[in-house]
């Protein structure tokens, strides 16, 4: 057997290496007064216009790309595009990164719109999408899942909202060999960055109306980590009078949503980084999957807003994508960017031409190409 120690001095030394940046990128984050917490803070330049970043992304991203910019076009949304290119570069040390001039420019413009990136199964370069979350502290990661008129699924009216801590837990990349054969992952919490989520969950839950927040959780397993993202929501919701707050168990959670998911509708939940990511697909699935339902990455400086399907390389190229999810979480990022009216045109036109059924694609039962529903789209606009 191996002995405790052997795994206890390891995991002392990752933490030490660790804590340092996650101390002070927290510490940065809370010099905002809790009402500007993660605020849009562009602005229209000289030609009327805001500007945002897109990352078109991988496989089919070009293609659905393309469909967000005619439909915004056509819609007369007061947008330019700053494509950016995020393919990774390695540093000297061997860490993965984002070219300076793409973090310029979502830097500079404060919101992007980002496609599908591909991502090496166990080798290769860090996911791009975990890379983009740190570089840009994206602390928050919001997940609606909404029923969409016309595309039936075994669950009708399902309205869930879940928001996931985005920068730490078992995704803080905090990981190594033992000894041969026995490999060990550090679960990282800090009551710093579960702060920062939850009191976000309790401002997006005014912000969309709703009254009430649940925190999923297993504390009853792992008491210190878990347990402390639950204290540290017990307590922040003191400060939340109007907002009700209680909690659950992620397992429990699970088994209530596919046996009836209205329940939820009213309600925000928020919870650490692997059960969102979990939580969050099962959601989707609720609603037709994952090339329906819209994603947006929360941070204080900047957003960016993604669709969380894959990048189909097998279908590129042949227009057979469905835009959908793009699109969606466009719209997220043009309601954050206080573009209400526009988001609520294109909304509309994307239900009413999924609702007519004529021109929607293959993964929604349809035969239209990719820019035939997009120019069904377009047709429906206001």
């Amino acid at each position: 057997m191996l002995a405790a120690r052997s795994f206890a001095a390891p995991a002392r030394q990752c933490l030490r290496q660790a804590r340092p940046a996650f101390a002070q990128s927290a510490f940065r984050a809370y010099s905002a007064a809790p009402s500007e917490v993660a605020k849009f803070k562009g602005t229209k330049g000289t030609d009327g216009n805001y500007t945002v970043s897109f990352i078109e992304g991988d496989g089919i991203g070009p293609e659905i790309a393309q469909s967000v910019k005619d439909i915004y076009q056509a819609a007369n949304v007061p947008i330019k595009w700053e494509t950016c290119d995020v393919t990774p570069r390695l540093n000297p040390d061997g860490k993965t990164v984002i070219p300076d001039e793409s973090i310029e420019s979502i830097n500079r413009n404060y919101v992007a719109l980002k496609g599908p990136l591909a991502t090496p199964i166990g080798k290769g370069h860090v996911s791009l999408n975990l890379t983009l979350r740190r570089t840009f502290n994206l602390f928050a990661n919001v997940r609606p899942c909404r029923s969409i008129e016309g595309f039936k699924t075994p669950y009708d009216n399902v309205d869930t909202v879940l928001i996931r801590e985005n920068t730490e837990g078992e995704y803080s990349g905090i990981e190594h060999v033992v000894v041969d054969g026995v490999v060990q992952s550090i679960k990282l919490i800090t009551r710093e960055a579960s702060e920062r989520v939850l009191r976000y969950a309790f401002q997006h839950a005014r912000d969309i109306g709703r009254k009430k927040v649940r925190a999923v959780h297993k504390a009853t397993i792992m008491k210190m980590s878990d347990g402390l993202f639950l204290s540290t929501a017990r307590e922040l919701s003191k400060e939340y009078p109007d907002i009700e707050f209680d909690a659950e168990l992620l397992d429990n959670t699970c088994l209530k949503m596919v046996t009836d998911p209205l329940p939820y509708n009213d309600k925000v939940l928020v919870m650490p980084n692997l059960y969102g990511d979990i939580l969050s697909d099962m959601c989707a699935g609720l609603i037709g999957g994952l090339g329906l339902t819209p994603s947006g990455n929360i941070g204080d400086e900047c957003s960016i807003f993604e669709a969380v399907h894959g990048s189909a390389p097998d279908i590129a190229g042949k227009q057979l994508a469905n835009p959908t999810a793009l699109l969606l979480s466009s719209i997220m990022m043009l309601r954050h960017m206080g573009l209400n009216a526009e988001a609520a045109n294109i909304e509309q036109a994307i239900f009413k031409t999924i609702a007519a059924g004529k021109y929607i694609t293959g993964d929604l039962g349809g035969t239209a190409k990719t820019y035939e529903y997009t120019n069904a789209v377009m047709k429906a606009l206001n």
